[in-house]
């Protein structure tokens, strides 16, 4: 159900590849809630993705841009601008990787060179958008800024790996950052720590489906599904949020409340009985 929440708004969607992404589920009911929006990723990923498909279905342009160039930032922000005739006023990076998880390089082996590639990619590119934005004056007004995190940022989560170091950077950036924008300019920045989601970047976690098993277990409400994170992102782009800044908003279900559930417990004794059978 559309509600017209981003009626009239204009935005930059980071990250959208194909139809596992949450950005592509939030540029679909970004549509629904009538913004209008750019679509961008790097050029390789528009090579290998379908975003083609999502800009025709939402009337969105595509302006390819690798979010840790600082060129290509300024390039896709002067070209947004342009496209809408002033400013935007929302964004969502969707941005994420590391080649350490990828090679199953383990935290206390880890190749240094994709270290730094993991936090400038999932993190820094965070700070490098902010900036840009923040100097071309590129968004309105109670504008809002969202960047997709993970619990893993305070919690220490098996097979993560660096992506958690990415993770506590960036919601410390959009602390950092959001204090500054919404003093100088009434822009709001917030992360949302979303459940495990099986994306295209998530399903590349070995033991995915077995952490998905266990929080959902876990959670009173069960993992938010990636249709629900677009849901939960519409309320933070609207006017209904205008005061919600320098946050990390958990959509998780209740996972991160918990500390031991009755389904969770359940499972664990099921596991002692096999062992002790064995």
């Amino acid at each position: 159900m559309a509600y017209n929440l981003l009626k009239g708004k204009k935005g930059i969607i980071f990250g959208a590849l194909n139809h596992m992404s949450i950005a592509w589920k939030v540029a679909e009911r970004a549509h629904e809630e009538g913004a209008e929006f750019v679509l961008t990723n790097t050029p390789v990923a528009l090579r290998f993705g379908e975003l083609d498909e999502l800009a025709e279905a939402t009337g969105s342009p595509i302006i390819p841009a690798d979010a840790t160039s600082e060129k290509d930032l300024e390039e896709l922000m002067k070209k947004t601008m342009e496209h809408f005739g002033g400013k935007i006023d929302f964004v969502l990076h969707a941005i994420g990787m590391s080649m350490n998880v990828r090679k199953g390089r383990v935290y206390n082996d880890l190749d240094y060179n994709y270290l730094m590639k993991t936090l400038d990619i999932s993190a820094v590119s965070f700070h490098k958008v902010l900036q840009t934005a923040f100097r071309l004056d590129a968004i309105n007004e109670w504008g809002s800024v969202v960047a997709l995190s993970y619990v893993a940022a305070q919690r220490t989560l098996y097979r993560y790996n660096d992506m958690a170091d990415a993770k506590a950077l960036l919601e410390s950036i959009a602390r950092s950052f959001g204090y500054i924008y919404g003093r100088e300019r009434k822009v709001r920045v917030n992360t949302i720590s979303q459940s495990p989601t099986l994306t295209t970047a998530g399903s590349a976690v070995k033991g995915i489906d077995g952490l998905m098993d266990f929080t959902e277990r876990m959670s009173p409400l069960g993992n938010a599904t990636a249709e629900e994170c677009a849901d939960y992102c519409m309320t933070i782009f609207s006017d209904l949020t205008k005061k919600v800044t320098m946050q990390n908003l958990f959509h998780d279900g209740g996972f991160s409340s918990m500390g031991m559930s009755f389904r969770a417990m359940k499972m664990y004794n099921k596991s002692l009985e096999i062992d002790e059978k064995s």
